[in-house]
């Protein structure tokens, strides 16, 4: 009852040859992961001394070494404390711009335009890049390698938030702050009880896939030696010498946080969805988001 009355349903030969696309489709991803077995094969990337090292300490030199603890737990630990400061920093930067770019005063809302524009065109490892080493000739003094990407990270997320609740925001319904405003609410009043948390609420599944962006993003951090887990797994490689398999570790912990993340915002879309949080207006604010690139991937292209 629910299916759109405008979907015509195939036939019998529609059918079969979906059948047979899916089944040709299959065996072509079939054959592509074998050859990529084989050729890994070839070179000997599936052998025990390789992959030794991710499951039991190896003595190198003399030296007990054991990768997950001497070299992941760093990594890790230094990736998500840079994360969780940068994902803080840009929600704050963020609902502060988005204000300020809604505000009824040209010389707020102007140079808060300029300033998101700005720090969206601009690719982020260019900003970690000049923090760390332009830094000190600019603001007199040497800037840390985690502040750098901290900084960098925040204000390019944070631009591209600010985005998403500007969008959320103006997605509010109008009779919500006439309400507001009939009861004697001033306008930071309603901005700040009324719109700015529907506007999170709504928008929450954009925001969090944006979280995950800082903490992909973190792996940047490489550029300027910043201790995270790219960086201090990479150095395992050169211990143990397996860097196709180190690496392939190493992505498998990023696709396991990040799927862990991306299913956090599924959760909430639809646990808003079943509140009925998420309307018609906000719908339209999360396309035109997606549309503009606002939640896309950072890294060094952003």
């Amino acid at each position: 009852m629910s299916a759109s009355v405008l979907y015509d349903h195939p036939g019998p030969r529609a059918r079969l040859r979906n059948r047979v696309l899916s089944v040709v489709f299959v065996l072509l991803v079939i054959a592509g992961l074998y050859g990529v077995y084989r050729a890994f094969d070839s070179t000997g990337q599936w052998t025990w001394q390789k992959w030794q090292p991710f499951f039991e300490t190896v003595v190198v030199n003399g030296v007990p070494v054991n990768f997950w603890q001497d070299y992941v737990v760093p990594g890790l630990l230094g990736t998500l404390q840079a994360a969780a400061t940068a994902m803080v920093f840009a929600l704050v930067f963020g609902v502060v711009f988005s204000v300020a770019r809604l505000s009824e005063h040209a010389w707020i809302r102007v140079p808060a335009g300029v300033v998101v524009e700005f720090f969206r065109a601009v690719p982020v490892l260019l900003m970690i890049f000049f923090l760390s080493f332009g830094g000190y000739w600019v603001f007199g003094t040497f800037i840390e390698p985690f502040w750098s990407v901290v900084i960098g990270l925040t204000l390019y997320n944070g631009s591209v938030l600010a985005e998403a609740f500007r969008a959320g925001i103006r997605a509010v319904p109008k009779g919500q702050s006439e309400a507001a405003y009939s009861i004697g609410l001033t306008k930071s009043g309603v901005m700040r009880l009324i719109l700015v948390p529907q506007a999170a609420r709504s928008m929450l599944p954009v925001i969090v896939s944006q979280l995950v962006v800082v903490l992909k993003d973190t792996a940047l951090g490489y550029i300027v030696s910043y201790p995270e887990l790219m960086l201090e797994g990479s150095k395992s490689y050169a211990v143990f010498a397996n860097p196709v398999p180190t690496f392939m570790v190493l992505a498998l912990i990023y696709i396991v946080i990040n799927a862990t993340l991306t299913l956090i915002a599924h959760l909430l879309e639809r646990r808003a969805n079943r509140r009925g949080i998420t309307n018609p207006g906000t719908r339209a604010a999360q396309t035109e988001t997606a549309a503009a690139g606002l939640g896309g991937g950072g890294g060094v292209a952003a």
